[in-house]
């Protein structure tokens, strides 16, 4: 053992509370605990005890040394900050405990070795590498298979830490050929283990598992009989990875490998059907393998149907899905933790998605996503928090994916890749399934219809006559998960329902639609209102105003909702009426309509606390009210202002103690996030008539919002400039006098690269800086001394050829307004950014951003003919890019071109000779040059 050595005050203290945290019944013990131990990671031996406790202390039980050892591995980071001492006693006393008599010690020493292993990396810690390659070939079985399950998470873990050069060697050089003979082994626990580690080596491109390829693939042939259900899954497993890796060497055996997979992609144990059918997952979503993927649609397709339908597992995990269970309180477990992005500002295309890739209210209600699931984040808790056993732990995550959920995204992926061939492949077995008695098999045929949607639509379309009725009828079901599937893929026809062709379209599918998913909203079973709600959300997205003259029946349908729902759901439902008010817009603000909406959000309003989780999709909800509503939300505007004032304000207090005191937990930025948006929408809602609210309250709005432009997370920053432009826009009185501070603030913001997570920050800043532009007016000399280091950053963003689109977007409206103000100090840069001015804007769809952006630029080339020489192709191309320019816009671009051509009469006709023949079409139809 190394020479460190425990003071006993010190252990003594450290062990109490290890015994301490045993009692797990009062919570606030539990939480001064915490604290304490939290404490203890500022010691700089902290680590050393821990190891101490797990490996030098057989007096104590079991389970107190296993404690010792799971801190030991939450912790496992400090020793990157440790004395050479410390260090040296953890690695020997960790690898000590490997070996110890109990095998709970081992299990706890086991994940020691993997994650000092991991942070110290192999190179560092050769011999514990060693020992565990040594301990494969020990005579005691247990202790063969606890190395080799400890190497395995090791290969799984950080696969390339080990691919590397040690004293002059290459471990894997050796490593890897022991694995291919020990996938031989009499033991099927230690044949598993070296197919695993084997498999984790092919996604990195390992030369010394390469090396040996043809071995490694004629081994998986030879094990993918094995009697042993765990060492197929693996085989299944590697198959997966060489087929995403090196598909190549695959394809020579591609009709072996597809029968194969087919085959196990039925197996009776799910973990291995669900690895098999990874493999159709993985090749599907390869385009350059399709050719060799469409031959097997006709077998593959069919099994996917098939393992589509509920299992007898599936059915016991789901347990209350058969219940009238809307009065049953939800467990909070039930709840996952959700997370808030920030507002964002930004252009559409043509194809009216956001430019910047982004939802304005960030990614926090979540609905029901893709085969039934709910979509939200994966959660950031550390394993062991509770000191779990690691496989109760791996078998509660398994409840997120399986064979039935693989299975429907394989054929989902499939239809978009072959469409109208696999709608003709699977036509009668899926016919079969719809019309079934059983309703497992009708299930899951309903589940695979809205698996195809988005790929086979154009297939499925003229079916959808019948198949729509179907579905609508199918709401009917006794069965709750029948009911609930049914909603799903409603959801996904939701665009085709909402076409309104005719009135007779709009009677047979689009009304019974909206009517049918309403009345599931209202369902008597959770899982059915969860899927309603959620696919409802997605019909009024698709529907848009079309909803309007329904909006009554919706509207009492959604209040009675808030009455009826438990937790969960509640939060879905603040993201339908959320959607609902984006998509009728100002319909929403006749009277009958607040009086409806108003008091059932108010009274939710005044039961939630200011730090009570639930108030944040709350604020979200009505954000997109108040915008929609506008001055009719006016007499709801007091309370609910006060209250976002009062949250930003306690949550930047929060912050800034946290700051001071780092050992606090870390507030929850998403309080203060969805306030800001909040504001925002009040803003846009209510615009000068917010002024009694923004003058009065203390500490000044505008000041707290500066400071929110300084936070350190982006989703804050975000949101403030998301206040600040749209304060520009609808009460720039009011932020007129707080500019110069924020204006610093903003110049720091724009920067031409930035870090991936602050890109809709800067996008943000970037739009905020043309809306306050425009404000303050033609030539205002206030604003003009900031007009030179704003256009001096945003230019390079302009010209980055790695920033994102949106942000050349953004960057260029503004410059384009910032240019409409103040040409004369603009104009002298134009030839720096012309070209890429128009390249970022010509695909832009119409709007007033866009328009004040091009008569920003037609200013500017008025001042400097010249500046648009080497571009005017661009700028061309740019102009006759628009469908319906303003009349002001449209005088103005003729009035250009005619000076172009009446100026210089030949350069201008052999310019534009040089021009493609749509776009010298277009100039002279509509401009006559």
């Amino acid at each position: 053992m190394a020479s460190w050595t425990p003071q006993q005050a010190g252990l003594q203290e450290i062990l109490q509370t290890i015994h301490d945290s045993t009692d797990t019944r009062n919570t606030v013990t539990q939480r001064a605990i915490t604290h304490k131990l939290n404490n203890f990671t500022r010691a700089p031996d902290y680590i050393a005890y821990l190891a101490y406790i797990l490996s030098a202390m057989p007096q104590e039980d079991d389970r107190i040394r296993t404690i010792a050892g799971y801190l030991l591995k939450n912790n496992a980071r400090l020793i990157l900050r440790a004395s050479p001492e410390v260090i040296a006693y953890v690695k020997s006393a960790v690898l000590a405990a490997f070996s110890d008599q109990s095998s709970m010690i081992r299990n706890a020493a086991a994940q020691d070795v993997v994650q000092f292993l991991g942070i110290l990396e192999p190179r560092h810690w050769p011999e514990c590498l060693q020992q565990l390659v040594h301990l494969l070939d020990s005579p005691n079985a247990e202790m063969q298979e606890a190395a080799f399950n400890t190497l395995e998470k090791a290969c799984e873990d950080y696969p390339r830490k080990l691919d590397v050069e040690i004293e002059g060697t290459m471990p894997l050089d050796f490593m890897i050929p022991k694995f291919l003979v020990l996938s031989e082994h009499p033991s099927s626990k230690m044949r598993a283990h070296a197919i695993a580690c084997l498999s984790y080596f092919v996604p990195i491109g390992c030369q010394a598992l390469f090396a040996h390829l043809d071995t490694f693939i004629a081994c998986l042939f030879k094990r993918a009989s094995d009697e042993d259900s765990t060492v197929r899954r693996h085989v299944c497993q590697a198959l997966v990875l060489l087929l995403a890796s090196r598909p190549e060497k695959l394809m020579p055996e591609m009709n072996n490998v597809a029968e194969y997979m087919l085959y196990s992609t039925k197996d009776k144990h799910e973990n291995v059907a669900l690895e098999a059918c990874e493999f159709w997952l993985t090749f599907a979503e390869d385009p350059d393998l399709a050719p060799y993927l469409h031959p097997l649609l006709n077998k593959v397709a069919p099994v996917l149907l098939d393992c589509m339908v509920y299992t007898e597992d599936d059915l016991l995990w789901l347990q209350g899905g058969e219940e009238e269970d809307a009065a049953v309180p939800d467990k909070e477990t039930d709840i996952k933790p959700r997370h808030y992005g920030g507002k964002s500002h930004g252009l559409e295309h043509d194809g009216g998605a956001a430019a910047n890739g982004e939802n304005g209210g960030g990614d926090g209600a979540k609905r029901v996503g893709a085969y039934g699931e709910e979509v939200a984040e994966g959660d950031d808790d550390d394993d062991y928090d509770d000191y779990e056993d690691d496989d109760e732990f791996a078998d509660d995550m398994t409840t997120e994916w399986n064979l039935r959920k693989c299975a429907a995204a394989a054929l989902d992926v499939l239809a978009v890749r072959f469409g109208p061939d696999l709608m003709n492949v699977l036509l009668e077995p899926l016919r079969a399934k719809l019309w079934s008695e059983d309703w497992l098999q009708r299930e899951s045929g309903i589940l695979a219809l809205g698996a195809m949607a988005e790929g086979c639509i154009d297939a499925i379309e003229p079916h959808l006559p019948t198949l729509v009725p179907y579905l609508i009828n199918t709401l009917n079901d006794s069965k709750p998960l029948v009911r609930s599937i049914t909603c799903w893929t409603l959801g996904r026809y939701a665009s085709w329902c909402t076409q309104m062709v005719s009135d007779e379209h709009k009677n047979q599918f689009f009304i019974p639609t909206l009517e049918g998913l309403l009345r599931m909203v209202l369902d008597n079973n959770k899982r059915v209102q969860e899927a309603g709600c959620s696919a409802f959300a997605t019909l009024e997205e698709d529907a848009g105003p079309e909803l309007a003259p329904y909006l009554e029946p919706v509207l009492r349908n959604l209040v009675f909702a808030f009455d009826k729902y438990q937790h969960k759901n509640m939060l879905i439902l603040y993201d339908a009426v959320g959607t609902l008010a984006d998509a009728v817009g100002s319909a929403l603000q006749n009277p009958t309509y607040v009086e409806i909406l108003m008091p059932p959000l108010i009274q939710r309003w005044h039961k939630l606390k200011e730090d009570d989780e639930d108030i944040v999709p709350l604020l979200e909800c009505l954000a997109s009210v108040t915008i929609a509503m506008g001055p009719s939300f006016l007499p709801y505007a007091s309370p609910i202002f006060n209250r976002c004032h009062t949250i930003v304000n306690s949550q930047l207090l929060q912050y800034q103690t946290y700051q001071q005191n780092p050992d606090m937990d870390e507030p929850d930025r998403s309080f203060l996030v969805v306030a800001l948006d909040l504001l925002s929408g009040l803003t846009q809602g209510l615009g000068i008539a917010l002024e009694p609210h923004i003058s009065q309250c203390q500490p000044s709005l505008l000041s707290l919002l500066t400071v929110c432009l300084k936070h350190p997370h982006a989703a804050v920053r975000q949101s403030g400039y998301a206040l600040v432009g749209d304060m520009a826009m609808n009460c720039f009185p009011l932020l007129r006098p707080h500019v110069p501070p924020i204006m610093h603030e903003l110049l720091a913001q724009l920067d031409p690269e930035p870090k991936v997570e602050f890109i809709s920050a800067c996008n943000n800043a970037a739009w905020a800086v043309g809306e306050v532009a425009l404000r303050f007016g033609l030539n205002d000399p206030e604003f003009q001394q900031w007009v030179l280091p704003l256009v001096s950053r945003l230019i390079p963003i302009l010209l980055h050829p790695k920033a994102p689109r949106s942000l050349h977007e953004n960057a260029a409206v503004s410059i384009g307004r910032i240019g409409l103000m103040h040409p004369g100090v603009v104009a002298p840069l134009l030839p720096d950014f012309a070209q890429a001015w128009c390249q970022a804007l010509y695909e832009i769809r119409d709007n007033e951003e866009k328009d004040s952006a091009f008569r920003g630029m037609c200013t500017l080339v008025h001042h400097n003919p010249t500046g648009i020489a080497k571009s005017l192709l661009w700028f061309c191309n740019a102009i006759v890019r628009w469908n319906q320019p303003s009349p002001e816009l449209n005088q103005m671009f003729q009035d250009l071109l005619t000076g172009f051509k009446q100026q210089d009469p030949a350069g201008w006709s052999s310019a534009v000779a040089t021009f493609p023949p749509v776009i010298q079409e277009r100039l002279a139809a509509r401009y006559g040059v």
